[in-house]
């Protein structure tokens, strides 16, 4: 009887069944051949606070206190002897893993045979129970360690995603690995899923794929940092992008895979051109401060001679010889004016004036600007449109001067449009800020080549023909909008016109020595 009991044991281990099953069914087993009342196998919980039992279907449970003293004695390592119970520990290489008990009538469980059969059982079942429970720790790991991994991984993943440049990964096929959300909400605005795993070549169809595939190429055989700044109308505006490429290799030999960061730099861009534009002026402002006077002196010499020419020239008789030199005495008057005029403007550039500021309606100074601006000869071709924005709050500021800036800017748009065009003038809170008014002028001229748009305000620089312009119009009018702690921005295309933009701040805080 004993060997059938341990063959059917064995048996059952080959079965596919869960631990509790396989358990249920070796303790009816031990009840039908042992003639044992009930069966039961005590096992470790699977977070080791406790033990529970499993039985054969229809086993009645036991009390809680029960449970308490089986887990004692089973901790403990003592398990008493009693009338009518055969209990034996279930220890594999030396560690507790639970208790085989069995109850039956007091001469059976004294049995020799008995006692054989279930130590024969509890010594094929501790084992199995160690391999099970050490196969529940690993799936348990395996699950704490996967779901650690996936945390990182989205952590990592919502770091990418956080990052305020656009950020994309390709392999050595030329696939994209990863495509961070400023990708997805870029200029070209394509999805996660459209672009993982295509070729980059078919989601950056914008440029040419030999230029593509040459630039990631030679990241991927020096293992060297690229960095690039590109323009971009793509948007519809002029937006400038610093594009860096980064080797990347997932071991130590070559590189695998090329990290692409593109970030938009416009307004760093226009900050710098703004700095560079600022030092340029008051190196130049320095320049002029200490010539100016020097030119004044000489010229006021040269308008004496020519005024006391004129007088000993009255006195000659009518002539030719007189009819010249009179012609000649009105030439260099009049290119005397023309240095005044220089010298002045470099006057007003070198050291802004103190003016009176005060509170100013900006449609009213833009209404002056247009007024004295319809006297000028070329503009009765001109159709002036006017987007004015209403019940704009009031400025604090110099109404002369800031005449003198939309004067320029619009005479330099009437010229750029040869007498012919449409010119618009607009006002309206910054849509970007709302602590600042916007004027916009707006051209429909020839435009500015693009490598000129960064000298424009540059003084002496001009695009006129000679005697034409001084060249300091516009460098006067950024000096006067800096004065007003303002800023001025172009965009222009040849051919289309160009935009002017001037911020003015609603409350600018006072500077040092202004007259307020």
């Amino acid at each position: 009887m004993s060997l059938a009991i341990i063959q059917e044991v064995v048996g059952l281990l080959g079965v596919d069944a869960g631990v509790d099953d396989l358990l249920a069914r070796v303790a009816g087993v031990l009840e039908r051949g042992l003639g044992a009342r009930e069966c039961r196998v005590w096992l470790r919980t699977a977070d080791g606070s406790g033990f529970r039992w499993v039985g054969a279907p229809g086993a009645e449970a036991p009390s809680a206190e029960y449970e308490e003293r089986i887990a004692r004695w089973i901790t403990r390592g003592e398990i008493p002897d009693e009338v009518g119970a055969l209990r034996l520990p279930l220890i594999h290489q030396g560690e507790h893993l639970g208790l085989l008990e069995c109850r039956m009538p007091e001469e059976a469980a004294r049995s020799a045979t008995c006692l054989s059969t279930a130590r024969i059982v509890a010594g094929i079942l501790s084992p199995l129970l160690s391999s099970i429970e050490l196969s529940e720790d690993l799936a348990s790991e395996v699950a704490l360690r996967t779901r650690e991994i996936e945390a990182q991984r989205r952590f990592t993943a919502k770091i990418i995603d956080s990052l305020p440049v656009g950020l994309y990964v390709i392999d050595r096929e030329y696939r994209i690995q990863a495509w961070n959300r400023k990708r997805e909400t870029g200029t070209q605005g394509i999805s996660r899923d459209d672009a993982l795993g295509r070729t980059v070549f078919e989601v950056m169809h914008r440029q040419p794929r030999k230029l593509i595939q040459s630039e990631f190429d030679r990241v991927l055989d020096t293992g060297a940092i690229e960095e690039v700044e590109v323009a971009s109308h793509a948007s519809g505006e002029s937006r400038h992008y610093r594009i860096t490429k980064v080797p990347m290799r997932l071991d130590d030999g070559e590189v695998t895979h090329v990290i692409t960061i593109g970030e938009d730099i416009t307004h760093a861009k226009a900050i710098q051109q703004q700095v560079s534009q600022t030092e340029k002026l008051a190196a130049v402002g320095q320049l002029a401060a200490g010539v100016m006077h020097e030119i004044n002196n000489p010229l006021a010499t040269i308008s004496a001679c020519m005024e006391a020419l004129e007088l000993r020239v009255s006195d000659l008789p009518r002539n030719p010889v007189r009819s010249g030199i009179a012609e000649y005495l009105g030439i260099v008057a009049s290119e005397v004016e023309r240095c005044k005029s220089i010298v002045n403007g470099l006057l007003d550039f070198s050291r802004p004036k103190a003016r009176t500021k005060r509170m100013v309606a900006p449609n009213q100074v833009v209404e002056d600007a247009l007024y004295l601006v319809k006297y000028h000869d070329r503009f009765k071709r001109i159709t002036v449109v006017r987007k004015l924005a209403d019940n704009l709050p009031d400025i604090r500021a110099n109404p002369e001067q800031l005449i003198q800036v939309f004067l320029d800017i619009m005479l330099n748009a009437i010229d750029a449009m040869d007498g012919d065009g449409t010119l618009t003038v607009g006002t309206q809170r910054n849509p970007e800020r709302d602590d600042e008014i916007l004027v916009t002028i707006h051209d429909t001229g020839m435009g500015i080549q693009r490598e000129d748009v960064a000298k424009i305000f540059e003084p002496f620089f001009t695009t006129k023909a000679p005697g034409q312009g001084t060249g300091l119009g516009l460098s006067i009018a950024y000096s006067i909008v800096a004065h007003h702690q303002g800023r001025i921005q172009v965009d222009s295309q040849v051919g289309s016109g160009s935009a002017f933009r001037i911020y003015l701040p609603l409350h600018p805080p006072d500077q040092p020595g202004e007259a307020t």
